[in-house]
């Protein structure tokens, strides 16, 4: 009889695949706690900088600082491909929202940028106060639910 076909070597094979299989599902499944931090933390922290930056240069009337600025948070980087995914999964139906506060914060942030070239300050303030509160926005909807999902943590107000 062949040693690859006996009824104990074939239930042996049959189970060394099953738990190949459920060990490989676990390493790949998203509880987002096993996996390194989002890139889109970075970006995050990065765009908050930006505003700081922002800020300091309404309160100066430094409008080529706030232009500069403002087109670093208008134009930020993206997460990787496989990153976003994982944040697709997770947001699944309201990826429309989380996608809309991003386009309104890019608008304000352009519009921050064009009035600061021009040297107004007043549009500046305004567009700079509609970006704030897209980015309030999101983060009141988001910030929560991704740290609990992906950090295992919750949020400090």
């Amino acid at each position: 009889m062949n040693l690859l076909c006996t009824r104990q070597n074939l239930f042996a094979l049959g189970m060394a695949g099953v738990l190949v299989l459920g060990a490989s599902a676990a390493c790949h499944a998203d509880d987002g706690k096993s996996l390194k931090p989002l890139a889109l933390r970075t970006i995050m922290q990065d765009m908050g900088k930006n505003m700081q930056t922002m800020t300091d240069g309404i309160a100066r009337s430094d409008w080529k600082l706030v232009e500069k600025a403002a087109a670093q948070v208008a134009d930020h980087p993206q997460p990787p491909a496989e990153e976003k995914l994982r944040i697709i999964a997770f947001i699944g139906a309201e990826m429309g929202r989380f996608k809309g506060y991003d386009s309104e914060a890019n608008d304000h942030a352009l519009a921050a940028g064009v009035a600061a070239k021009a040297g107004d300050g007043k549009a500046v303030i305004r567009a700079f106060g509609q970006l704030q509160t897209s980015c309030l926005s999101c983060h009141t909807t988001f910030r929560e639910p991704f740290a609990a999902h992906f950090y295992g943590k919750k949020v400090a107000p």
